[in-house]
C-alpha cells in the first residue's frame, strides 16, 4: 500500500512539473508572439474589412515597430472568440475588436480584462461591454446624411411632390450601428412621414448585412407593395446593389436608393443612375486613429486622440469619434483624390463612359 501512495504521489508531482513547464513555456513564448490583436467581422457586410482596415492596420503597426495579428472571423461569432483567445495567449496587450454581436463581443472584452488586456470598439459599439475605448464615424451622422440624401434624390427626381412611398432596407438587428444608422435617416424621414410629404413603406433589417438575404426581402418589399416604392433607403451599398439587382430584374426604372461604405460597386451604381448617394466614412483615418491609440496604449503613454465618450448602455466609453462625408455624382472624385478607390476600380468596363 505504502508502495503504490508513493506511486501516486510521484504521477502527481510529475504532472505539476510538467503542467508548469508547459505553462512557463508557453508564456515564455506568448510574451514574445504579438503586441496588438486585430478582430475583423466577415468579408459579407463589407468589403472595407478586407480590402481597407486589414492593410491599413498592419501597414501602422508594422511602421510603429509591433507586432499584429489581424484575422477575420468570416461571420463566425465561435471563431472570433478562439481567435481572442489565441491573441491574448500570444500576449496581446490590446485586442482592437469589431464585433459580430453585442452579446459575443462583451464575453470577449470581459476575457481580455481578466488577463489585464485592453480592448478598443473599432468601428462598432458593444453594448453593455467593457472596452477601454471607441473609435469609430458619427454613425447617427451616418444616417442623417443617408436620409437627407434620399429626400434630395427626391426632389431632382421630381417624385417628392407626389408623396412617393419610400422602404426601409436596414442593416443587421444585431448590430448597433445598424440602429445608430437608422436612427439617423428616421429623424429625417420621420418628420416627412408624419406630414404626409412621404409614405412609409415597407421597413425590415436584412440579418448579417447578407445581402442575397437583402435581395429576397427587398423583392417581397416589391411583391407586397405591387411595385409601388419610389424610393429606399438602404444602409449601406451592399444593400442598396441588392436593391438595383431587384428593380432590373423585375424592369423598373430606377429609383433614388441611398447606401454607404463608398464602396467601388456604390459609386458604380451612382454614376450609372442606379443609385443615389453613398456615405464616404474615410477608412484609413479610422484606421489611423485607432491604431494611433493602440500604439500610445501599449507603449505606456497617454491615449491620442480622445475626443468624446459614448454610452454603451453600461457606461460611457472614451471615444475617437470621426466625420462621415455625403458622396454623389457631384464630387465622388474625392474617393480617387483621396486614394481611398482608384480611378480603375471604377471607372472600367461598361462604367467607363460614365467618368470624365
Amino acid at each position: 500500500m505504502k508502495k503504490l501512495i508513493a506511486l501516486a504521489a510521484l504521477a502527481a508531482a510529475t504532472t505539476v512539473v510538467t503542467t508548469a513547464t508547459t505553462a512557463l513555456a508557453h508564456t515564455s513564448s506568448s510574451k514574445a508572439s504579438i503586441d496588438v490583436g486585430v478582430l475583423l467581422p466577415d468579408t459579407k457586410s463589407s468589403v472595407r474589412w478586407q480590402t481597407q482596415d486589414a492593410p491599413d492596420l498592419k501597414k501602422a503597426f508594422a511602421a510603429a515597430g509591433l507586432k499584429a495579428s489581424v484575422v477575420n472571423a468570416q461571420n463566425s461569432a465561435q471563431t472570433q472568440k478562439t481567435q481572442a483567445d489565441a491573441a491574448i495567449a500570444n500576449g496581446a496587450k490590446v485586442l482592437l475588436l469589431v464585433n459580430l454581436d453585442s452579446a459575443s463581443g462583451a464575453a470577449i472584452e470581459a476575457a481580455a480584462g481578466k488577463q489585464g488586456v485592453k480592448v478598443i470598439d473599432y468601428d462598432r459599439l458593444t453594448l453593455n461591454g467593457s472596452a477601454s475605448y471607441y473609435v469609430s464615424f458619427n454613425n447617427v451622422t451616418v444616417g442623417k446624411l443617408q436620409g437627407q440624401g434620399l429626400v434630395k434624390c427626391l426632389k431632382a427626381n421630381g417624385s417628392y411632390s407626389s408623396k412617393p412611398t419610400i422602404a426601409e432596407l436596414n442593416g443587421s438587428p444585431t448590430d448597433n450601428n445598424a440602429t445608430l444608422f437608422a436612427q439617423g435617416y428616421n429623424s429625417v424621414l420621420n418628420p416627412l412621414y408624419k406630414s404626409g410629404a412621404l409614405k412609409k413603406g415597407p421597413n425590415q433589417s436584412v440579418p448579417d448585412w447578407d445581402n442575397q438575404k437583402a435581395l429576397t426581402i427587398f423583392e417581397g418589399m416589391l411583391t407586397k407593395t405591387s411595385n409601388n416604392i419610389q424610393g429606399v433607403a438602404a444602409a449601406n451599398d451592399g444593400l442598396g446593389n441588392s436593391v438595383v439587382q431587384a428593380l432590373k430584374a423585375h424592369q423598373l426604372k430606377p429609383i433614388p436608393v441611398t447606401g454607404q461604405d463608398a464602396t467601388a460597386q456604390g459609386v458604380q451604381n451612382i454614376l450609372a443612375g442606379d443609385q443615389c448617394m453613398t456615405v464616404y466614412k474615410a477608412v484609413p483615418k479610422e484606421a489611423d486613429a485607432a491604431a494611433k491609440l493602440a500604439i500610445s496604449l501599449i507603449k505606456g503613454g497617454k491615449p491620442v486622440g480622445i475626443n468624446g465618450s459614448t454610452s454603451n448602455g453600461k457606461r460611457k466609453v472614451p471615444s475617437v469619434l470621426l466625420t462621415p462625408q455625403s458622396i454623389t455624382k457631384a464630387n465622388y472624385k474625392i474617393l480617387f483624390a483621396q486614394g481611398y478607390l482608384k480611378k480603375s476600380d471604377v471607372c472600367n468596363g461598361a462604367y467607363a463612359k460614365y467618368c470624365k
